[in-house]
């Protein structure tokens, strides 16, 4: 259940240590030590943010020397707390606290920070630094991850621990700043988890008053305090941030309240100790400079040289992390050894959410995928695509998610797993809840109308452990996630996307609810899979492409209408779906003289013009693309085979606009798109009005022959 990451040594500059400091004044060398590391850091940079770690210091060393619990040598140890720094731009903090806690990021890429190649990136990154949790930066992001990591905790505790064997007991904190609060992304999450009763969730605010280009009081005046007792949570106010001792008392206070989410405002100073720039914005993002340095170790009692001193008192100090972390979790392993004996079901289960990837599957997890009969009239592919989840969900107990609001819309409900919710005993009636069934250990997350904090609550929980989570919404509003989508691609986690109401047909909404650029905007996310399937058989091969898609975030669109199954009898396999394009169906000879390329609902409109134009001697091959990703995966021998550079005659058939298809159907080709807002009428109208017919998908492909002759 650990392992190791290797040596964590490197050569450190050193003092020879003073055995006769008092505790207050090796905590007052801790913190200085960490707060010159950072600016040491971003001096020799010349570039980052020294305000941040400048006043924060105090707050971090107390948190991370005093209560978190982690192991520098395993930072993957799944039972440790997680620790986020939501305000991402002070990066140098949190590297200092690694380096100096004993996580294997050693001296040299310190002094590489924010280089090419280094280790210690100028924000921070899930899977480049040993013990950065998630990619912070764009504000607000790691405020709702912290949640959804709260929530992944939580949910687990509820399903594995059992009397006298709690080995799913950690805690979520965080860092946070005026800018996290201001996103709107943070007051979603954060009204969710008052909601929630998330009582593991402590955030510390850096509450010095300050932005990027002015005081607070030009933007932010409300009673922050009040805001988030309006959400649920319990707040205290610390009034000095170097006030250690009264950190530490709130902290405290903060983990024996069980019920709510804690909020700790500290009021520290931007940019503490420097003569010139303490509590200005100019102080935030830029180098103070070799003169401001010097000054500000100056005041606060610092030796101007070396830079990147490290006294041996404060290393000692902070390098009793990893004796602290080595016997926590030779506790854990021991506890969770007995666990397993005393419940080896349960244990087996959770030691396979925790092995993450391709471990987090049982074996026959798929076997219950249903296979959907031919049939004309079809059904809607968010329709096959609930009961493939259903199918999987009883199977794979890492699947976990909700929707904004839009269960009944999406068909994204899992049957009898439960509802995720404080408890049911608290007389409140929630209506739509899973047959009565909700408390912590159940599987139906409910966001609320809220999509961006759903997406990056999904994130947080992913890269927690433990979970597959998915999210569903209409297509059109995967615009109030896109920060979130971005992250989850940027880090790599494996969450799955679920979007309905994919297109035009959609209907009476109208252009507000009608996706039109969209999936252009999806595709152009680097390392995001979507795939949108064409009937319910390729819906149920992209479902099981989606939960082995491993180190990628995935995007399923879906279609409200209901489509027709196709025979695969007479067309090819579903199973091409994985390949991302694949030859539906053919020419009779093998040897297409026209193309058509459609994905999703069009795929049926390609087949019923294929008919028509077979009636018209014309040889055509259909290819189903679901997934340009995918197919842009494959050999170049097999994209050949599909799409063959010799038949020049392509039409690409699709709701939505036209950006991206030049290059599959080429400079002879001709695509047929939406690009312009949608209209309110019922779908089938708008569709045929906007040219989906049979009819305008035969006069476009005829015009390509005749202009091929």
């Amino acid at each position: 259940m650990s392992s190791s990451l290797g040596s964590t040594s490197s050569s450190i500059p050193v003092s020879t240590p003073n055995l006769s400091l008092s505790p207050s004044e090796l905590d007052n060398l801790c913190v200085n030590t960490l707060r010159f590391l950072a600016v040491d850091m971003v001096q020799k940079a010349n570039s980052g943010h020294p305000g941040l770690p400048l006043g924060a210091a105090p707050m971090a060393f107390g948190l991370w020397t005093r209560f978190l619990k982690h192991h520098p040598a395993n930072p993957n140890w799944f039972d440790r707390d997680r620790f986020v720094l939501s305000a991402g731009h002070g990066s140098a903090l949190l590297y200092g606290l690694l380096h100096l806690t004993g996580y294997a990021l050693p001296m040299e890429q310190l002094k590489q920070f924010r280089q090419w190649g280094s280790i210690a990136p100028g924000h921070p990154e899930r899977g480049i630094t040993p013990g950065v949790e998630v990619t912070t930066g764009p504000l607000g992001q790691g405020f709702a991850n912290g949640v959804g990591m709260a929530m992944a905790e939580t949910n687990l505790a509820a399903r594995y621990n059992r009397d006298g064997f709690d080995v799913i007991n950690h805690y979520t904190y965080g860092i946070v700043s005026d800018g996290d609060l201001m996103e709107g992304v943070a007051a979603e999450a954060a009204s969710l988890a008052g909601h929630l009763q998330l009582g593991k969730l402590i955030y510390l605010y850096d509450d010095n008053s300050v932005t990027l280009s002015a005081g607070t009081d030009m933007s932010f005046t409300e009673d922050r305090a009040k805001r988030f007792d309006a959400y649920g949570w319990h707040t205290q106010t610390v009034d000095d941030g170097n006030d250690l001792a009264a950190i530490d008392q709130a902290l405290a206070a903060a983990r024996a309240e069980t019920t709510r989410p804690s909020l700790i405002l500290v009021r520290t100073h931007l940019g503490y100790g420097s003569p010139h720039k303490q509590d200005s914005f100019e102080a935030h993002g830029s180098p103070l400079g070799a003169d401001e340095v010097r000054l500000t170790k100056q005041k606060l009692g610092w030796p101007e040289e070396p830079a990147f001193h490290i006294p041996e008192e404060a290393l000692q100090q902070y390098r009793e992390a990893e004796t602290r972390g080595r016997q926590s979790e030779a506790d854990w392993n021991d506890k969770f050894s007995a666990y397993e004996k005393q419940f080896p079901e349960l244990a087996a289960e959770l030691k396979q959410l925790i092995s993450g990837g391709a471990g987090m599957l049982p074996p026959g997890w798929d076997a219950d995928i249903p296979e959907f009969p031919a049939d004309a009239k079809g059904i809607a592919t968010r329709v096959a695509a609930g009961k493939v989840m259903n199918a999987i969900a009883q199977k794979l107990p890492a699947l976990i998610g909700g929707s904004a609001d839009l269960d009944p819309s999406t068909f994204t409900s899992l049957k009898g797993t439960g509802d995720f919710q404080p408890s049911g005993d608290d007389g409140i009636d929630k209506q739509g809840a899973d047959s009565g069934a909700w408390n912590y250990a159940g599987r139906n997350l409910h966001f609320g109308v809220r999509e961006h904090a759903m997406g990056s609550i999904m994130n947080g929980m992913a890269a927690h452990g433990g979970a597959l989570p998915f999210g569903a919404t209409f297509l059109v509003f995967s615009d109030y996630m896109r920060p979130a989508i971005r992250l989850a691609a940027l880090m790599g986690l494996h969450v799955i996307y679920i979007y309905t109401h994919d297109s035009l047909a959609l209907g009476e909404d109208g252009p507000t609810h009608q996706a039109v650029e969209q999936l252009a905007s999806l595709r152009a996310i680097p390392d995001l899979v979507v795939i949108r399937p064409g009937d319910a058989n390729e819906t149920a091969e992209a479902w099981r492409t989606a939960v082995q898609s491993y180190g990628h975030p995935v995007a399923l669109v879906l279609t409200r209408q209901g489509v027709p199954t196709l025979d695969r009898h007479t067309f090819a396999a579903a199973k091409g779906l994985s390949q991302g394009a694949y030859v539906l169906a053919d020419a009779d000879d093998g040897k297409p003289e026209l193309i058509l390329i459609a994905t999703g609902s069009e795929v049926g409109l390609a087949v019923s013009a294929r008919e028509q134009l077979q009636k018209q001697g014309v040889k055509v091959r259909i290819v189903s693309m679901p997934s340009w990703e995918l197919f842009d995966a494959q050999p170049q021998a097999y994209r050949d085979s599909v799409l063959p550079p010799a038949v020049t005659a392509r039409l690409s058939v699709e709701a939505g606009i036209a950006q991206g298809w030049h290059r599959f159907v080429g400079d002879r080709g001709d695509i047929l798109s939406v690009d312009k807002f949608g209209a309110s009428a019922a779908g089938d109208v708008v569709m045929r009005e906007y040219g989906f017919t049979v009819e305008n998908v035969c006069k476009r492909t005829l015009a390509l022959l005749d202009g091929s002759k």
